[in-house]
């Protein structure tokens, strides 16, 4: 596929994330029309993400894409992948040239997750948006420049998210095994329900290599555990809340009346969560406007890129988290 077809120009979305790809084609004023998913998550080796194993799922799923949506060449493409920031590099250096070569597109922008995340929930406007699942990222624009807070991985950071909340709950639940302050029966019933006896939790958490994962799937137990009014459970949720709207306060522009979304599944667990957040966003944010997210991450791709079919992209740019290129041009700021 050349991009010298008739007809308007078409635009692919891509959200690469921990479970896989998700792919759109569309059109800028008629949205998506036709996607497909992988579950193969884009690898990572001595250079970072691989573009080769990206561009290896790509090309046939946009074929059959482009011919599943009836369109005929592609103006522009928006990828956005986890671990952009830290690993991208191989991506932002090969992947444009490769999307030239076989599709004809020569406008990319290359997004970190938390800016999918970003524009899917609150579009172009100034705010903040707190993406917490397992981990937590925060990440907020006044339109001229991101802010990032955390998102630093389980071991170092993502305070307040679901890892940090099991590995919380579970270290209570191991000081009433042992008898020590702060220790929370309930929570110890929990983990033994979950887990069996607790002496057995460093060989049944220590060797998996999706540690966050597991840490993350207690959250849930210690949400009920607050529920039912354990006070050691209620109090790492108030806490988890605080970190949420440290990590919120951090990104979020200071004047004006910037919007402000939370996403992500953390959110499932509910009032026990959700009380308190609100409580500790109101106090740390009373000039921001809550509103919800209207999109995920793939929406975002999907925003990204047909603004950059019709010229309207406005958002900044950063050498990390999004670069726009045209053809063998990368740009750090708006499209010109």
């Amino acid at each position: 596929m050349t991009g010298d077809g008739g007809g308007p120009a078409g635009f692919l979305a891509v959200d690469s994330g921990g479970s896989g790809l998700r792919v759109v084609v569309g059109e800028a004023g008629r949205g998506a029309l036709a996607r497909r998913e992988s579950r193969e998550p884009l690898r990572t080796g001595d250079r970072g993400l691989d573009p080769d194993h990206l561009m290896g799922q790509l090309v046939p799923m946009v074929r059959a894409l482009t011919a599943d949506a009836g369109v005929s060449r592609l103006g522009a493409a928006a990828i956005g992948a986890a671990g952009l920031a830290s690993l991208g590099d191989a991506l932002r250096d090969e992947v444009p040239v490769a999307l030239e070569r076989a599709f004809g597109i020569r406008r990319v922008a290359l997004a970190a997750d938390a800016i999918t995340a970003y524009v899917g929930a609150l579009g172009s406007r100034p705010g903040a948006v707190v993406a917490a699942g397992t981990g937590l990222i925060a990440i907020g624009t006044d339109l001229t420049a991101w802010q990032r807070a955390d998102g630093w991985g389980y071991l170092l950071g993502d305070c307040g998210g679901g890892a940090w909340i099991g590995r919380a709950g579970l270290e209570a639940a191991l000081r009433a095994h042992d008898g020590r302050f702060g220790g929370s029966a309930a929570l110890l019933a929990a983990a033994e329900e979950q887990f069996g006896p607790v002496r057995g939790l460093p060989g049944a958490v220590y060797p998996r290599t999706d540690r966050a994962a597991v840490l993350a799937s207690f959250a849930p137990r210690v949400a009920a555990c607050a529920a039912d009014g354990d006070p050691v459970a209620v109090e790492v949720l108030r806490d988890a809340a605080r970190h949420v709207a440290d990590s919120a306060a951090a990104v979020c522009p200071s004047s004006g009346t910037p919007h402000l979304a939370l996403t992500g599944g953390l959110l499932k667990l509910g009032e026990p969560l959700l009380g308190p957040l609100d409580e500790e966003m109101a106090r740390r944010l009373p000039h921001a406007r809550r509103v919800p997210a209207a999109g995920d991450p793939l929406e975002g791709s999907v925003r990204l890129a047909a603004d950059l079919v019709t010229g309207g992209l406005t958002l900044p740019g950063d050498p990390a988290m999004l670069t726009v290129i045209e053809g063998a041009t990368v740009t750090e700021g708006d499209e010109e």
